[in-house]
């Protein structure tokens, strides 16, 4: 197993460590590298910019699913997008962890999406926790989603919230951390 299968599984790494080093940091420099140049790519030139994405995601980008830049994502090897989803500006991605966006997801501007934490004893132990999103959530500008966090299949997350435990299908959440506030029918 790699570095990113065993942190899937559980496994700690201390940042320092040889093989986290070289695979972690490899592609946390690969994206970096393709981040800038789709940030720095005109907005006008699309197709260029759609190029770039499917190279970030290494020819994985499902169809009508674009990223509007500016984007920071970091291992984007442990992103999973499915069709026809959508990303406003400043999506930040801490995916070492793994994240996987199915069908439809829509997120507002500046959205975080975290799958990193550090031990407290230790803060140069990682530790990760996947995220998931669910078909056609809708998720609102600036919000945070923390590791280990399901998003259910049509939920919407309101502006401005953290996302720290799971949100059931067809629930609207809001707040600091989100709660449910109304389900939708």
């Amino acid at each position: 197993m790699n570095v990113f299968e065993n942190l899937r599984e559980g496994k700690h790494y201390h940042i320092l460590d040889e093989d986290y080093q070289r695979e972690v940091h490899g592609e946390i420099d690969r994206c970096r590298h393709l981040c800038h140049l789709i940030n720095s790519t005109d907005p006008l030139e699309k197709e260029k910019i759609l190029q770039l994405e499917k190279e970030l995601f290494n020819g994985n980008l499902p169809e009508n699913t674009f990223l509007t830049p500016p984007v920071q994502i970091d291992c984007a090897c442990r992103v999973f997008l499915g069709k026809n989803v959508f990303a406003n500006h400043g999506l930040t991605v801490m995916s070492v962890g793994t994240i996987t966006v199915e069908d439809g997801v829509m997120f507002g501007p500046e959205v975080g999406l975290f799958t990193v934490n550090h031990e407290p004893q230790n803060i140069r132990v990682i530790m990760t926790k996947e995220i998931l999103i669910k078909k056609n959530a809708w998720i609102g500008a600036r919000v945070n989603i923390l590791p280990g966090v399901i998003i259910g299949e049509n939920a919407i997350i309101g502006t401005g919230s953290i996302v720290t435990k799971d949100i059931p299908d067809n629930a609207v959440a809001v707040g600091n951390p989100a709660r449910v506030v109304k389900m939708i029918d």
